[in-house]
């Protein structure tokens, strides 16, 4: 029997964390209702200190509900959302998981092709959209633009003397209830005023705990994003799992802070499901900006801060330079890229908190291991599984065959925050999915005595950036439409900061002139802004093995040969 298979990790948890959570019994319409039901007057939502209560934010989402009902939203179908972190991005998530239907995040920042592929997947019947990319939706070809797009305006939740200061327009009553009675724009764009009016008919379904509730992109090894299938009961395991995981949380007393992206899987559990599972008041930023943060620490203190490491490092040196107290942020948790142990330091010696790293993949919703949030954790690690979860380390070529103690292996995970497959690509799942319900990680980690997991490589030749994943292929066939590059290949360089810089070898035609600018003005147009390569380098022709494959492992060392690592 597989060492790992007894739990050692299990006397390393934190006191109070259990072995197993309950079997969750509450979908996340179940969940948000219950938060309304029990912390009515409590704020659920600010936002550059306009509040929203639970019972505001519970009577905005059934009018949003009734309003996408009247658009013919129903059980199953797809609700885009493409929105920055914003009240109405709340609203609009939870207003359609009452109706059983199924929200896709996207990037407000995607570029037309990147969006457009996105649609070709899913097929959203409604979408709801920042309105600063409404008219690229709009402009969409008709068999994947969605039947209706509603536009949302950001200032609109503002507090009016924050609009006013910025110059922002202030609609009178009079505009506001031209809003509530505008038609659709010639390209069928409704405003967000408009959507909820009216009151939900008695008609309209709930989910149950296995529906689909989420279709969240990640990106794959073989180039573009696929659509991984995350349940009700997918997410609302992993965000019981998140608040078991931090024994200390005081229920309907914890402000957390919404600096990660609501779009991006890290985001959605730790803000949209785990905050408002426990009526915490979630603070909530449309980008992170230091001067922002700053004045929402000083407005209203935080508790907990999940973030990425290049958060917490620009954080802890301007609050020290500034004289700003960060003594209330008790807990944060750090995900998405490696932790650096000088980041660490100098977050608790700013915080007096305690600041640990976490692992995950948005094939498990996405967390699955966390460093014990006390002395027992081991910096430098990714800490050990959750609770109602399993891990095992095994023979990337063969994951029947478990690796000793010690020794490198893939990471295979099993736990109720797996997801349930691809959005129609049957045959990625078997891939990815084992039987058993075993979800490969494609991580290279070792596992020591204790069961804390060491990751030292990757299958998947996935690069991570500012906490997002980058799929090479991607870049690379960006790359390729350029005039000059006949061939190219992709990979991450490693960054002080700990995550990776996106670099490529490209080959050029004969006669070309070799412009790293020019090119890499030209994936401006075809990427959005952090797949760019920061890095584009000549090389007279790329490596590649016996059967064509370009070598990226050959590419990476030579790249650093040359940056002198």
């Amino acid at each position: 029997m597989d060492q790992l298979s007894a739990r050692p990790w299990l006397a390393a948890y934190a006191d109070g964390v259990p072995a197993e959570i309950e079997p969750v019994t509450q979908t996340l319409v179940d969940m948000l209702d219950d938060a309304v039901a029990r912390y009515p007057r409590r704020p659920a939502l600010e936002f550059f200190g306009a509040v929203t209560t639970y019972r505001e934010l519970g009577e905005e989402v059934a009018r949003a509900a009734a309003g996408l009902w009247r658009l013919g939203v129903r059980a199953g179908d797809r609700v885009a959302l493409i929105l920055p972190n914003a009240p109405q991005h709340v609203v609009a998530f939870y207003a359609a998981q009452r109706l059983g239907a199924i929200v896709v995040e996207h990037n407000p920042r995607y570029t037309p092709p990147e969006l457009r592929h996105l649609f070709e997947v899913h097929h959203a019947k409604v979408a709801i959209v920042w309105d600063a990319v409404a008219d690229v939706v709009a402009e969409f070809p008709s068999d994947i633009r969605p039947q209706h797009i509603v536009a949302v305006t950001l200032p609109d939740a503002m507090p009016w003397r924050l609009r006013a200061l910025l110059r922002l327009p202030v609609r009178s009553a009079r505009e506001k209830r031209a809003a509530l009675t505008a038609r659709p724009t010639a390209k069928g764009i409704l405003p967000w005023a408009k959507l909820g009016r009216r009151r939900l008919p008695k008609a309209a379904s709930r989910p149950t705990l296995d529906d689909t509730a989420v279709l969240q992109f990640t990106s794959g090894t073989t180039g573009r994003p696929k659509a991984a299938v995350l349940s009700h009961r997918n997410l609302r395991s992993n965000a019981a799992q998140s608040v078991a995981w931090v024994p200390d949380l005081v229920l309907g007393r914890e402000v957390f802070y919404g600096v990660l992206p609501l779009f991006h899987a890290y985001g959605l559990t730790l803000c949209l499901t785990t905050a408002l599972s426990i009526g915490a008041r979630i603070v909530l930023f449309p980008t992170f900006d230091v001067t922002m943060t700053i004045d929402a620490i000083r407005r209203t203190p935080p508790t907990f801060l999940p973030a990425v490491p290049p958060i917490y490092d620009a954080l802890a040196r301007a609050t020290v330079r500034q004289k700003v107290d960060l003594s209330t942020l008790r807990n944060a948790i750090s995900g998405a890229m490696a932790l650096p142990a000088s980041t660490v330091q100098r977050w608790e010696a700013a915080t007096g908190g305690i600041l640990v790293e976490g692992y995950g993949m948005t094939e498990s919703s996405p967390i699955s291991l966390g460093n014990p949030m006390g002395p027992r954790r081991r910096v430098g690690t990714v800490g050990v599984p959750f609770p109602s979860t399993e891990i095992r380390v095994v023979d990337p070529d063969d994951p029947t065959a478990d690796r000793p103690l010690g020794e490198p292996g893939e990471l295979l995970v099993r736990g109720p925050q797996v997801f349930q497959g691809y959005w129609n690509q049957p045959d990625e799942t078997a891939r990815t999915l084992l039987e058993g319900g075993w979800l490969r990680t494609g991580d290279i980690v070792t596992a020591d005595a204790d069961g804390f997991i060491t990751v030292v490589d990757r299958l998947k030749e996935l690069i991570i950036s500012g906490g997002f994943n980058i799929s090479p292929s991607e870049v690379e066939q960006a790359l390729m439409l350029h005039p000059d590059v006949v061939d190219a290949a992709v990979v991450g360089l490693p960054r002080a900061s700990g995550d990776e810089q996106v670099a490529a070898a490209v080959a050029l035609r004969d006669g070309a002139v070799f412009d790293d600018d020019g090119i890499r003005e030209w994936t401006r147009g075809h990427l959005t802004g952090y797949k760019v390569p920061r890095t584009i380098v000549e090389f007279d022709e790329l490596p590649r093995s016996l059967v064509g494959k370009v070598q990226r492992r050959e590419v990476r060392e030579e790249l650093l040969r040359r940056r002198g690592q």
